[in-house]
Protein backbone atom coordinates (compact mmCIF):
# COMPACT_ATOMS: atom_id res chain seq x y z
CA UNK A 1 0.00 0.00 0.00
CA UNK A 2 1.60 3.39 -1.09
CA UNK A 3 1.96 6.54 1.19
CA UNK A 4 -0.72 8.14 -1.84
CA UNK A 5 -3.32 5.25 -2.11
CA UNK A 6 -3.42 5.74 1.77
CA UNK A 7 -3.91 9.61 1.86
CA UNK A 8 -6.82 8.70 -0.90
CA UNK A 9 -8.58 6.56 1.69
CA UNK A 10 -8.20 9.00 4.69
CA UNK A 11 -9.52 12.12 1.95
CA UNK A 12 -12.68 10.20 1.75
CA UNK A 13 -13.05 9.47 5.40
CA UNK A 14 -12.41 13.22 5.80
CA UNK A 15 -15.10 14.09 3.62
CA UNK A 16 -17.72 11.58 5.16
CA UNK A 17 -17.20 12.32 8.62
CA UNK A 18 -17.33 16.68 8.24
CA UNK A 19 -19.91 16.26 5.60
CA UNK A 20 -22.00 13.79 7.94
CA UNK A 21 -21.84 16.10 10.85
CA UNK A 22 -22.62 19.40 9.53
CA UNK A 23 -25.74 17.43 7.73
CA UNK A 24 -26.97 15.82 11.49
CA UNK A 25 -25.74 19.57 13.07
CA UNK A 26 -28.25 21.55 10.57
CA UNK A 27 -30.78 18.94 10.37
CA UNK A 28 -34.47 20.43 11.98
CA UNK A 29 -34.88 18.85 15.48
CA UNK A 30 -38.37 19.12 15.78
CA UNK A 31 -42.25 19.44 15.22
CA UNK A 32 -41.82 19.21 10.78
CA UNK A 33 -43.92 17.41 8.84
CA UNK A 34 -42.26 14.37 7.35
CA UNK A 35 -39.14 14.96 10.95
CA UNK A 36 -38.23 11.86 12.73
CA UNK A 37 -40.16 13.85 15.38
CA UNK A 38 -43.59 13.22 14.00
CA UNK A 39 -43.50 9.57 13.57
CA UNK A 40 -44.43 10.22 9.71
CA UNK A 41 -42.35 8.72 6.90
CA UNK A 42 -39.00 10.49 6.40
CA UNK A 43 -37.93 11.92 2.75
CA UNK A 44 -35.34 9.46 1.19
CA UNK A 45 -31.92 10.99 2.49
CA UNK A 46 -30.12 12.78 -0.35
CA UNK A 47 -26.61 11.65 -0.98
CA UNK A 48 -23.83 12.69 0.90
CA UNK A 49 -22.05 16.02 -0.29
CA UNK A 50 -19.52 17.89 0.35
CA UNK A 51 -20.34 20.49 3.65
CA UNK A 52 -20.86 24.18 3.06
CA UNK A 53 -21.76 26.57 5.80
CA UNK A 54 -24.21 29.78 5.78
CA UNK A 55 -20.62 32.51 6.02
CA UNK A 56 -19.23 34.18 3.61
CA UNK A 57 -15.24 32.88 3.67
CA UNK A 58 -14.00 30.59 2.34
CA UNK A 59 -10.92 28.91 4.14
CA UNK A 60 -8.35 26.29 4.46
CA UNK A 61 -7.04 23.35 6.53
CA UNK A 62 -4.41 20.80 5.99
CA UNK A 63 -5.93 17.98 7.55
CA UNK A 64 -3.26 15.87 7.92
CA UNK A 65 -1.29 18.33 9.75
CA UNK A 66 -4.07 18.97 12.01
CA UNK A 67 -4.19 15.47 13.21
CA UNK A 68 -0.61 14.96 13.61
CA UNK A 69 -0.23 18.31 15.17
CA UNK A 70 -2.47 17.86 18.26
CA UNK A 71 -0.97 16.89 20.94
CA UNK A 72 -3.12 13.33 21.17
CA UNK A 73 -1.58 12.97 17.64
CA UNK A 74 1.93 13.22 18.71
CA UNK A 75 1.17 11.41 21.38
CA UNK A 76 0.48 8.26 19.48
CA UNK A 77 2.15 8.44 16.36
CA UNK A 78 5.34 8.71 18.52
CA UNK A 79 3.92 5.29 20.41
CA UNK A 80 3.74 4.11 17.06
CA UNK A 81 7.42 4.81 15.90
CA UNK A 82 8.76 3.34 19.35
CA UNK A 83 6.33 0.08 18.56
CA UNK A 84 7.64 -0.07 15.18
CA UNK A 85 11.82 0.13 16.11
CA UNK A 86 12.17 -4.03 16.94
CA UNK A 87 10.80 -4.61 13.42
CA UNK A 88 12.77 -2.01 11.87
CA UNK A 89 16.04 -2.94 13.70
CA UNK A 90 14.54 -6.75 12.50
CA UNK A 91 14.74 -5.92 8.76
CA UNK A 92 17.84 -3.48 9.16
CA UNK A 93 19.84 -6.92 10.62
CA UNK A 94 18.49 -9.15 7.56
CA UNK A 95 19.30 -6.61 5.15
CA UNK A 96 22.69 -6.29 6.41
CA UNK A 97 23.24 -10.10 5.90
CA UNK A 98 21.71 -9.41 2.33
CA UNK A 99 24.28 -6.88 1.61
CA UNK A 100 27.25 -9.11 2.88
CA UNK A 101 26.31 -12.10 1.22
CA UNK A 102 25.99 -10.04 -2.25
CA UNK A 103 29.73 -8.35 -1.44
CA UNK A 104 30.63 -12.02 -1.23
CA UNK A 105 29.59 -12.94 -4.75
CA UNK A 106 31.01 -10.04 -5.86
CA UNK A 107 34.67 -10.12 -4.86
CA UNK A 108 34.76 -14.25 -4.32
CA UNK A 109 32.59 -14.80 -7.17
CA UNK A 110 35.86 -15.76 -9.61
CA UNK A 111 37.38 -17.30 -6.89
CA UNK A 112 34.57 -20.10 -6.36
CA UNK A 113 33.98 -23.09 -7.75
CA UNK A 114 30.86 -23.99 -9.46
CA UNK A 115 29.04 -25.80 -6.52
CA UNK A 116 29.95 -22.87 -3.93
CA UNK A 117 29.14 -20.27 -6.59
CA UNK A 118 25.67 -21.74 -7.11
CA UNK A 119 24.63 -22.23 -3.86
CA UNK A 120 25.95 -19.07 -2.69
CA UNK A 121 23.80 -17.41 -5.62
CA UNK A 122 20.59 -19.30 -4.40
CA UNK A 123 20.95 -18.19 -1.00
CA UNK A 124 21.34 -14.30 -2.17
CA UNK A 125 17.83 -15.18 -3.64
CA UNK A 126 15.98 -17.08 -1.12
CA UNK A 127 17.03 -14.35 1.56
CA UNK A 128 15.90 -11.52 -0.75
CA UNK A 129 12.56 -13.06 -1.66
CA UNK A 130 12.34 -13.29 2.33
CA UNK A 131 13.50 -9.80 2.88
CA UNK A 132 11.32 -8.54 0.19
CA UNK A 133 8.14 -10.27 1.59
CA UNK A 134 8.65 -9.12 5.04
CA UNK A 135 9.32 -5.46 3.99
CA UNK A 136 5.94 -5.37 2.41
CA UNK A 137 4.04 -6.89 5.25
CA UNK A 138 6.08 -4.36 7.64
CA UNK A 139 4.89 -1.88 5.70
CA UNK A 140 1.15 -3.07 5.67
CA UNK A 141 1.11 -3.33 9.16
CA UNK A 142 2.78 0.21 9.72
CA UNK A 143 0.38 1.95 7.72
CA UNK A 144 -2.63 -0.11 8.45
CA UNK A 145 -1.82 1.38 12.17
CA UNK A 146 -0.97 5.27 10.96
CA UNK A 147 -4.67 4.72 9.35
CA UNK A 148 -6.75 3.63 12.53
CA UNK A 149 -4.90 6.56 14.30
CA UNK A 150 -5.20 9.25 11.76
CA UNK A 151 -9.42 8.27 11.62
CA UNK A 152 -9.45 7.97 15.19
CA UNK A 153 -8.79 11.41 15.72
CA UNK A 154 -10.15 12.52 12.78
CA UNK A 155 -13.61 11.26 13.82
CA UNK A 156 -13.06 13.44 16.94
CA UNK A 157 -11.98 16.60 15.27
CA UNK A 158 -14.93 16.78 12.50
CA UNK A 159 -17.43 18.18 14.47
CA UNK A 160 -14.66 20.76 15.83
CA UNK A 161 -13.75 21.71 12.13
CA UNK A 162 -17.21 22.33 11.60
CA UNK A 163 -18.49 24.11 14.65
CA UNK A 164 -15.64 26.70 14.26
CA UNK A 165 -16.19 27.20 10.71
CA UNK A 166 -19.71 27.70 11.36
CA UNK A 167 -18.70 30.14 14.40
CA UNK A 168 -16.15 32.01 12.05
CA UNK A 169 -18.70 32.53 9.07
CA UNK A 170 -16.98 30.38 6.60
CA UNK A 171 -18.90 29.09 3.45
CA UNK A 172 -16.40 26.18 3.08
CA UNK A 173 -13.83 25.04 4.14
CA UNK A 174 -10.89 23.41 1.61
CA UNK A 175 -8.08 20.93 2.48
CA UNK A 176 -4.82 21.76 2.01
CA UNK A 177 -2.90 18.38 2.72
CA UNK A 178 -2.23 17.93 -0.77
CA UNK A 179 -0.22 20.19 -3.28
CA UNK A 180 -1.68 21.19 -6.80
CA UNK A 181 -2.39 19.51 -8.67
CA UNK A 182 -3.02 16.20 -6.71
CA UNK A 183 -5.86 18.83 -5.24
CA UNK A 184 -7.58 21.85 -6.52
CA UNK A 185 -6.29 24.37 -4.33
CA UNK A 186 -3.89 26.57 -6.88
CA UNK A 187 -3.00 29.01 -3.92
CA UNK A 188 -3.95 29.94 -0.72
CA UNK A 189 -3.02 32.79 1.99
CA UNK A 190 -2.06 31.93 5.42
CA UNK A 191 -5.03 34.52 6.59
CA UNK A 192 -7.51 32.15 6.01
CA UNK A 193 -5.63 28.84 7.08
CA UNK A 194 -7.70 27.64 10.70
CA UNK A 195 -5.27 24.55 11.19
CA UNK A 196 -3.78 26.34 13.92
CA UNK A 197 -7.24 27.44 15.77
CA UNK A 198 -8.49 23.88 15.40
CA UNK A 199 -5.66 22.13 16.49
CA UNK A 200 -5.57 24.41 19.78
CA UNK A 201 -9.66 24.01 20.10
CA UNK A 202 -9.26 20.07 19.75
CA UNK A 203 -6.25 20.14 22.43
CA UNK A 204 -8.30 21.93 24.80
CA UNK A 205 -11.00 19.68 24.37
CA UNK A 206 -9.63 16.41 24.40
CA UNK A 207 -7.32 17.34 27.75
CA UNK A 208 -4.09 15.32 26.78
CA UNK A 209 -1.07 17.58 27.52
CA UNK A 210 1.50 18.48 25.42
CA UNK A 211 4.45 16.34 25.17
CA UNK A 212 7.51 17.14 26.93
CA UNK A 213 9.59 17.33 23.72
CA UNK A 214 7.24 19.43 22.14
CA UNK A 215 9.22 22.17 19.77
CA UNK A 216 7.93 24.73 17.46
CA UNK A 217 9.17 22.55 14.36
CA UNK A 218 5.37 21.55 12.39
CA UNK A 219 5.42 17.27 13.36
CA UNK A 220 4.70 15.02 10.45
CA UNK A 221 3.48 11.35 11.26
CA UNK A 222 5.99 8.50 11.12
CA UNK A 223 6.43 7.29 7.39
CA UNK A 224 6.47 3.39 7.36
CA UNK A 225 10.16 2.98 6.21
CA UNK A 226 12.13 -0.02 5.78
CA UNK A 227 15.96 -0.34 4.77
CA UNK A 228 16.43 -1.75 0.84
CA UNK A 229 19.08 -4.29 0.15
CA UNK A 230 21.97 -3.26 -2.41
CA UNK A 231 20.77 -3.43 -5.88
CA UNK A 232 22.32 -7.08 -7.96
CA UNK A 233 25.23 -7.02 -9.33
CA UNK A 234 26.22 -8.23 -12.46
CA UNK A 235 27.75 -12.11 -11.41
CA UNK A 236 31.45 -12.10 -11.77
CA UNK A 237 32.69 -13.97 -14.68
CA UNK A 238 33.43 -17.25 -14.20
CA UNK A 239 37.03 -18.58 -13.92
CA UNK A 240 38.80 -20.69 -16.50
CA UNK A 241 41.06 -22.12 -13.70
CA UNK A 242 40.22 -25.82 -13.36
CA UNK A 243 38.22 -26.32 -9.51
CA UNK A 244 40.29 -25.97 -6.45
Amino acid sequence: MTRKFLRSILAIAVVSMISAFAQTSSAAPTGAAGSPATGSPATPAASPTIATGTGTKIGTINIEQAVVGTNEGQRDFEALKKKLEPKQNELKGQNDELENLQKQLQTQGDKLNEDARASLVKQIEVKKKSFDRSVQDAQEDAQNQQKEIFQRILQKMAPVIVKHAQDSGYAMIVDTSNPWPQSPVLWYGEGGDITRAVVDLYNTQSGVPAPASSGAAKPTAPKPTAPKPMAPKPAAPKSTEPPK
